[in-house]
Parts: structure tokens; sequence; C-alpha cells
């Protein structure tokens, strides 16, 4: 009980110099209006703060258990595990930076004696020092018996009873990285196009391609081989100008500039009376739908949400408004999203794994609605299940957002692509299938939704909702749904979306052979 009254304290505490610092309000004009609710908020917070502990939780969980086995294993044969020079320095590396990583993830943990305890062994745990002097002496021991980078990641050896542990991706990168700070370029070389051939073989990594094959050009032609270094610099060029390819798309759209629909295929789209093949709720009263987009098809509901029932969700919303979040494609966990402040593209650091990812930007704040919390909500979710035929058990919270000053988000995919495996695997629902968006304001210029692939632009309309599939019948992602949040240049931006998941479709949806029906 004391343990938890001295979480509430925090917690408090927490709040009020939030409330002073005046942290992103600019974010959500909403908010601005209703900093009262936050007192009253407190139990809501609460309630989060100890989902997130339990998720925290699973995640040491994971890594504990995955470090079980390796040490159980090291254990019985010590000297002859640390025999094998790759063995040896993984060891350095985990000790030295990834169980600091740890030791920060679960810091702020109320098991004070597991901390203290790591606290005090790390002031024994290796150093920087100590894991570069293993990494050298791999590359020592690379010269020395003419080995090859291949030879040593996938522990092929000479020598009896030694074992490894594959060297991954990022393994041979923090070699090459550790070469490449020595002015070492022969052996950046090496590692880093052994890095790229793990890589391009179909290894799961979230390093980047253009930053290992930034390193290797850069190390051949210091060389003096500048051919080569020439054909990875076109390469690289490429591969960046497909991201600022795709960067200007955005932006043009979001103008209302940019690709248009051809006369004959905008005469293909229509407009019509719907009532989702004779749905009991709507024969009587049917719904107005219209086309926006034929390929992948965009379907925009009329007048099918109140400013009554918008004023309701908004109520709900408003007091719980967090910063938005974003699920992580290393660990498909849903985290906070960052703030983008220039057009370079940036990594994050999952401080678990000790994995590189590209950050998606998200500048809102969101709330997450249930419909037993109000009956309205319960309606809204029944709506939507009745429009679509879609199962909504599955189906993710609706989720509320405002976008303040300068709201967006950046281009990205609703579902999960094959290298994210784990995305959405905490909710037991398989991917999100479909994607339904009600827009609850309209905006006085910018905040589209815009697809920057196919060209296509949707623009707010208070009381509409539009609807797309993620995933064709086959399972298998639609690319050509990567989407986006246009900044909002004046007015502010209220949507809600659902995102609707796999699992309960399978009558409802039935799959296909093709991968692209």
């Amino acid at each position: 009980f004391r343990m938890a009254l001295s979480c509430l304290s925090l917690l408090v505490l927490s709040c009020l110099q939030s409330l002073s610092a005046n942290n992103d309000f600019f974010t959500s004009i909403g908010q601005m209006t209703d900093l009262l609710y936050t007192e009253k908020d407190l139990v809501t917070s609460l309630k989060d703060y100890i989902k997130a502990e339990e998720n925290k939780l699973e995640r040491v969980k994971q890594w504990a258990d995955k470090l079980d086995l390796l040490s159980a294993a090291a254990v019985q044969d010590p000297e002859g595990f640390l025999g094998h020079p790759v063995n040896a320095f993984k060891l350095m590396k985990r000790l030295n930076t990834e169980w600091g990583d740890l030791e920060s993830l679960v810091l702020s943990d109320t098991t004070e004696g597991f901390i203290s305890n790591l606290t005090i062994q790390r002031q024994h745990f290796p150093t920087d020092e100590d894991q570069t002097g293993a990494a050298k002496a791999l590359l020592r021991l690379q010269d020395t018996y003419k080995l090859d980078a291949n030879t040593i990641s996938t522990g092929d050896l000479p020598g009896e009873g030694l074992r490894s542990v594959l060297m991954t991706v990022e393994d041979c990168y923090e070699l090459g990285k550790i070469a490449y700070s020595d002015v070492d370029y022969y052996h950046t070389e090496l590692w880093m196009a052994q890095a790229l051939k793990q890589l391009d073989g179909g290894e799961e990594s979230p390093l980047d391609r253009v930053i290992l094959l930034d390193y290797l050009s850069y190390s051949i032609y210091q060389q003096g081989d500048i051919e080569r270094a020439l054909e990875l610099t076109k390469q690289l060029l490429a591969l960046g100008e497909s991201l600022h390819t795709e960067r200007k798309k955005y932006e043009m759209l979001c103008r209302g500039e940019g690709i248009r629909m051809t006369p004959r295929r905008q005469s293909r789209l229509f407009c019509r009376y719907y009532d989702n093949k004779h749905n009991p709720m709507y024969v009587l009263a049917p719904v107005k739908q219209q086309d926006e987009w034929d390929r992948p098809y965009i379907v925009r509901f009329i007048d099918i949400i109140s400013d009554k029932e918008i004023e309701r969700v908004k109520q709900l919303a408003k007091p719980r408004l967090r910063r938005a979040t974003i699920s992580n494609p290393i660990t498909g966990v849903l985290e906070t999203a960052p703030y983008r402040i220039s057009k370079r593209r940036a990594t994050v650091h999952d401080p678990l794994t000790g994995k590189l990812t590209t950050a998606q930007y998200r500048v809102s704040k969101s709330a997450w609605l249930t419909g037993y919390e109000d009956p309205l909500i319960d309606r809204i979710n029944q709506r939507i299940e009745d429009l679509t035929g879609l199962e909504m058990d599955t189906a993710e919270e609706l989720q509320v957002a405002n976008y303040g000053v300068g709201g967006q988000y950046e281009p990205h995919f609703d579902f999960g692509r094959k290298d994210e495996p784990d995305a959405f695997k905490e909710l037991g629902t398989g991917n999100r299938i479909a994607t339904w968006l009600f827009y609850m304001s309209d905006v006085a210029a910018g905040g589209a939704t815009v697809f920057p692939d196919i060209g296509a632009s949707v623009w707010p309309q208070k009381g509409t909702a539009v609807f797309w599939y993620n995933l064709f019948p086959s399972g298998e992602g639609d690319y050509s749904t990567r989407h986006a949040a246009c900044p909002v240049l004046v007015g502010n931006k209220w949507v809600s979306n659902k995102w609707i998941h796999e699992r309960g479709q399978e009558w409802r949806r039935p799959c296909a052979l093709n991968e692209t029906e």
C-alpha cells in the first residue's frame, strides 16, 4: 500500500512539474483550454502508468529468457566458450553496452533490490576500452590467420568443441565502425561489406542500407579504388533520391499540387446511397457514399457522424490527450512519437535490443476511448461494423487525435510489414486489415490525408469518414496505402480512427489465392 502511495505521489509531482513547465501544449489547441481537467485525470494517468510498467516488465522478461539460454550453455565450459573470439567479443559488447541499456530501461522500476545490485555490479563490468580491445583482437586474428569476414561471422573457425553465436548485421557494423574510428579503412571495408551481405541475404535488421553503403564507399575511396567507390556512391544517391522523391510528392500533394487522376479514371468514380447489402440498420435510411480513389479503393461516407456526437467524443477525449504514439517496428509496442524539426531523416535507439530504426514523426496528441466507457462509443463501433461488414471485437479502440500548430503525421503504413514480425504481437489479433478515419472538424488550410505513391489527396470534411483496406484478401500488404497527414496550416484538426484487425474476419472477408486480389 505504501508503495502504491509512493508511486501516486511521484505521479502527482510529475504532473505538477509538467504543468509548471507548460511543455508541448502548443501541439494541441483543444488541450490549451482544458488544463483544469488535469487533476481529475490523475486516476486515468495512474492506470496508464501501471500498463506501461507491465509492458516494460514483459520486455525485460523476454531479454532475461534470451540471456538465460545463452549463459546456461556458456557456463558449462566457460574457458572453452570464451576460447572462441566471437563469443569473447559479444560478451564484452553485451556487458559494456546492452546491460547498461537494460539498466536504463528498468531504472524507474520499484524493484529496488535488483537495480541497486545491478548498479553495484556495473562497477566491475567491461568498459568501452574493453569492448574496443575485443574487437581489435578479432581483426588481428583475421589478418594473422587469413580469415574472411564471413568465416568469422558464421563462427566457422578451426578447433574442435568451440561454439560461437552467429554475428548479426549490427555486430559486423560495430566492428567496421571501430576499424573506421582507428582510420583502418581496410577492415572497415571488409566488415561493412559483410554487414551489407547479410542484410541483402535476408537477415532482419533495423540498420539502414544507406548507412552501410556510406561507410563502405568512403573506406574504398580512401584506399584509392575510385571506380568502385563511385559505383557505390551512385547506389547511395539512388537510395537517398528515393526518400527525397517521396518527400517531394508528399509536400506537393499537401499543397494541392502533384499527381492527379486522369479524366477517364475520374469518370469511373461515383456517388451512391449505400446500405451494405441490405443491412437492417440502413435499408430504410441508407448512407451517402462517394468514391475518393480507385486503386487502392478509398471511399468517403457523408454525414456519418453528427455534430452532437463529435462534441461528445471530443469531451471524452480532451482530459486524457497525450503525445501521439506510433508502433515500434522492432518490438511492435506503441511508443511516444518523436517530433521532427528538419528534413533530415533520423534513427531511434531501442534501449532493450540496442538496435536502430528509422524514426516516424507525428506532431499531435491522442486519446483512446473504449466502448464500455460511454454508450456513444459503442454505437460508433457498431456503425463501423454495420457499414464495413467487419468484426469490431478484435479491432483497436477508437483513437481520437488533435493536431495543433503545424500538426502532422509523416508517410507511414498502418499495417505491419514482413520485416516487422512483432508488429501488433501483443494484441494477438493479427495485422491491421483496414482503416476507418472520421473527420471531426473542417480545416481552414492544410491537413489533408495524402497517399504519395498513388498521388491521392483526401481533404478533411467535418462529419465524414474515409475507409480503405490495408491488406489484400490474400493477407499480403497493399504498399500503395502508404499515407500521411499533412501539416495543419490554419485551423484546428480533429480526427478519430479505428484500426481493424485480421482476426474474426475469416468469414466476413475470405482470403484469396492471388496475392494482389
